[in-house]
């Protein structure tokens, strides 16, 4: 009995994730409302309360968990989540390792854009969101240091820096890609955007 219990409290946390994220993306961050949450989730106010004190604790939760289980992110008590893929990629620093790497994390596009979207429209609203986002980047930054680090590539005080220019490339490319008109194709970017990650890190 305990044991489904606990499944069924698991389902309704899923259930109210799924709906925060799909409300905030029809509705925007500022005008959802806990209400709209748990009526798209099948339950009520007091249930979405049972699991989150607020709507910014959902966010908080989709961020953690979410993004993390998307970009295969574990905890890390260095870094608060770390992608053990992606220091050994950097680490390994070739051609191969970085383009299957990038195009890992390309299809995963689908599902992080709107997190990270949705995380930059609340820390607007709500202030202390503003570090969530900007802190989940903070820590796949100190990954592409890690894997410098690893490989003992470039000199220490150039290592994050390297990670910086890195990850603010992947990230302007994964929030613009499909929206922009960039002139090339699917593939074209994917050869671009690893010949430059392997021009930066190798």
């Amino acid at each position: 009995m305990a044991k489904l219990r606990e499944a069924q409290k698991r389902l309704t946390r899923q259930l109210l994730l799924r709906a925060g994220l799909e409300q905030f993306q029809a509705k925007g961050y500022a005008a959802t409302t806990v209400d709209d949450i748990a009526n798209a989730a099948g339950t009520t106010r007091v249930t979405f309360y049972a699991y989150f004190p607020s709507r910014g604790a959902l966010m908080k939760a989709l961020i953690d968990e979410q993004l993390n289980e998307a970009l295969a992110r574990e905890r890390s008590s260095e870094h608060g989540s770390t992608a053990h893929d992606l220091v050994a990629t950097v680490a390994a620093g070739t051609r191969e390792a970085i383009d299957a790497w990038v195009r890992r994390t390309v299809r995963s596009w689908p599902d992080i854009r709107p997190i990270i979207r949705i995380g930059r429209d609340a820390a607007v609203i709500e202030p202390a969101l503003a570090h969530l986002v900007e802190k989940w980047m903070e820590e796949a930054i100190s990954d592409v240091a890690d894997g410098l680090t690893q490989a003992d590539r470039f000199a220490p005080h150039q290592r994050h820096f390297k990670g910086v220019l890195a990850m603010a490339q992947l990230d302007y490319v994964a929030q613009n890609w499909g929206d922009a008109d960039w002139k090339i194709t699917r593939e074209q970017m994917l050869d671009e955007l690893v010949d430059s990650w392997v021009s930066l890190l190798v």
